[in-house]
């Protein structure tokens, strides 16, 4: 990999989680426990962790409008519009691959 300067890699890196972010508003039949179950992460996980890295720059910035970044609305909004009961089979899994 060619060396990059520290400013290059965090704009890449910033396009990168734009574009991960955009995908995710953009597919809305995805649920949050399909993410979970697969991936360990979902668009909640991104919220804590956007809200975790203004804490680390010493920045204020609350879960709900953390939220509000990553769904591109509310989260009561998305949640309204797109979030699906979860099937026995989901929450099964969720239980199984999050034991915690």
């Amino acid at each position: 990999m060619a060396n990059i300067d520290d400013k290059t890699r965090t704009e890449l890196e910033a396009a990168a989680f734009r574009t991960l972010v955009s995908h995710l508003r953009e597919r809305t039949d995805v649920q949050n426990i399909d993410l979970m179950n697969l991936s360990g992460f979902c668009r909640n996980c991104l919220s804590k962790w956007y809200v975790a890295a203004a804490e680390d720059k010493g920045l204020e910035i609350g879960y709900e409008d953390a939220r509000e970044i990553v769904y591109g609305m509310p989260y009561s909004e998305w949640k309204d519009k797109h979030q699906t009961e979860a099937t026995p089979e989901q929450l099964a899994k969720m239980k199984e691959s999050n034991p915690h």
